[in-house]
């Protein structure tokens, strides 16, 4: 047999191989070819403009978006990290969307360079997201074929999924903060200095992207002392293991911060505060009768409990895995082992921490989202270990447990699909008319049957008044998938749409074919 056949035969019966390959087949078959979002569209100008004469935010943005700094130039107002994530695809896209081949196409939606940008840094994410999580739950002396399960769990039965799709800062965040809880566990199992300096750059490169991700810095810190307390470390020999800990960890993020006072003092000249307080001395400055208090003005309860029991923005409706997993560790906590209990009481801590920060938060819900996007990474934090844990004590679990565990990774599976069928403003703009409260997901599921149907007018999807924008009104009465969408629009020649729907449909294919490889090696295996 050929070395390179018997090589890619050798990979196909590696479950990591396919668990990556499934990642990246995943994220190739849910994009739009849309970045997704206002938000990133914003931080995409940004990188555009870190290598190009354009500015970060034009003057026709202004002032529903960007914030004037120094010398009066119109700066954004987001950290830097997505932006530099998004750089090197930027600058291919752009040279792509300049060649004569797409001369006539240019400047129409989705637009090339929002494709390359989408695909390449949707997939590389998931990717190293799904080796990463693997990694981190076979640390935590899961089998196998349940850290694969509890990676396809956080791919398919999360709002990971939803991010996968909608290029938001969520799933960057989320893949920085598991590599540091993974190589910082590493160090404390191994003593690897190299490790923890891997862990505490990835929580370090996290404060570039957004700085309340300091909530994130201190969990792994929390993580590892919660892992020496419950393994019965106490006294001195805790606190020599913390000292060690801080001398390596301690430097890196303070290097990571000074980077990030760099970056503000070059928009804004200081390097004491945020970009939070310039946009409030604006803002009020525009708008004088406003509380003082903008943009903390909302009532610690109404963000607080909105986050956990709103029908719009509730974490357990948009992520029911959390509903299993609080089950799990209240029916099982004596048998889960040191590092999954600490990691399991770092994991909700956080969650609380950032649902209490964004309580006051003038926009707590995330604004244009689906579900709470400022806690969805926490949310999928804290809910990681549920379908490990369920797999794993299966002989110790009560029929009823069990039961009840299925039936909400069933409700996940079709709440993270219905996700992706829309842009995600649809039920925003039907809001604006329905009013509120509105149960977001029930709705989400009416439209799909309208839209199946070809109901539209019943929902007001088929409804210019929801939105000013033409391609908004485009872009919601669509399935939110490329092919789709480029049919939608009409921009793209027919030969070019076919052959999406016909790359699109074996991409679903093959991750069908990759799925049922990984069953079929990990039933071997056992």
């Amino acid at each position: 047999m050929h070395p390179i056949v018997a090589s890619i035969r050798r990979w196909f019966r590696e479950p990591v191989f396919l668990l990556a390959l499934a990642a990246g087949l995943v994220a190739f078959a849910v994009q739009s070819g849309e970045v997704g979002s206002a938000d990133t569209q914003h931080r995409l100008q940004s990188a555009h403009a870190m290598w190009t004469a354009e500015p970060p935010v034009f003057p026709n943005e202004y002032p529903e978006f960007g914030v004037h700094g120094r010398g009066g130039n119109l700066q954004s107002w987001y950290g830097m990290g997505q932006s530099l994530l998004m750089l090197p695809a930027d600058v291919i896209g752009t040279f792509l969307e300049k060649l004569p081949v797409f001369a006539a196409y240019n400047g129409n939606d989705p637009g090339v360079r929002d494709i390359v940008v989408s695909y390449s840094i949707n997939i590389l994410v998931t990717v190293l997201t799904a080796l990463v999580c693997f990694r981190f739950l076979t640390q935590l002396t899961f089998a196998t074929r349940q850290a694969v399960a509890g990676v396809l769990a956080l791919l398919l039965l999360t709002t990971h999924l939803h991010y996968t799709q909608n290029m938001m800062e969520n799933n960057y965040i989320f893949l920085l903060t598991l590599t540091g809880f993974s190589y910082q566990y590493e160090w404390l199992s191994t003593g690897s200095r190299r490790a923890l300096l891997i862990g505490c750059g990835a929580l370090g490169l996290n404060l570039l992207t957004r700085l309340t991700t300091g909530l994130d810095l201190l969990a792994g810190a929390l993580f590892i002392v919660l892992v020496l307390w419950f393994q019965g470390m106490r006294g001195r020999a805790l606190w020599l293991r913390c000292r060690s800990y801080m001398a390596i960890a301690f430097p890196v993020y303070l290097s990571f911060g000074l980077i990030d006072r760099v970056y503000q003092y070059y928009r804004f000249g200081s390097l004491f505060n945020t970009y939070v307080s310039v946009v409030a001395r604006e803002t009020l400055k525009r708008n004088p009768t406003w509380p003082s208090s903008y943009p903390f003005e909302t009532p610690f309860h109404i963000g607080f409990l909105g986050a956990l029991f709103t029908p719009e923005k509730s974490i357990f409706l948009f992520d029911p895995l959390l509903i299993l997993m609080i089950l799990l560790a209240a029916t099982a906590w004596k048998r889960f082992s040191p590092a999954v209990k600490a990691y399991t009481l770092t994991g909700f801590l956080l969650l609380l921490a950032y649902i209490g920060f964004y309580a006051r938060y003038t926009v707590w819900s995330g604004d244009f989202a689906w579900g709470d996007r400022y806690v969805s990474t926490a949310v999928e934090v804290a809910a990681l270990l549920a379908v490990p844990l369920l797999l794993r004590d299966r002989t110790h679990r009560s029929s009823a447990v069990w039961m009840v565990g299925w039936a909400l990774i069933a409700i996940s599976a079709v709440i993270q699909v219905a996700s992706l069928a829309f842009w995600l403003p649809l039920e925003i703009y039907q809001m604006e008319t329905l009013g509120h409260p509105k149960f977001v997901i029930g709705l989400r599921l009416e439209n799909i049957a309208a839209f199946a149907a070809g109901k539209m007018d019943a929902w007001g999807l088929n409804n210019h008044a929801m939105t000013e924008d033409p391609w908004d009104y485009i872009h919601i009465t669509s399935w939110n998938f490329l092919p789709f969408q480029l049919q939608r629009a009409g921009f793209a020649p027919a030969w070019v749409v076919k052959l999406a729907f016909a790359v699109w449909a074996a991409s679903l294919m093959a991750l069908a074919a990759v799925l049922w490889r990984i069953r079929a090696v990990l039933t071997r295996r056992a």
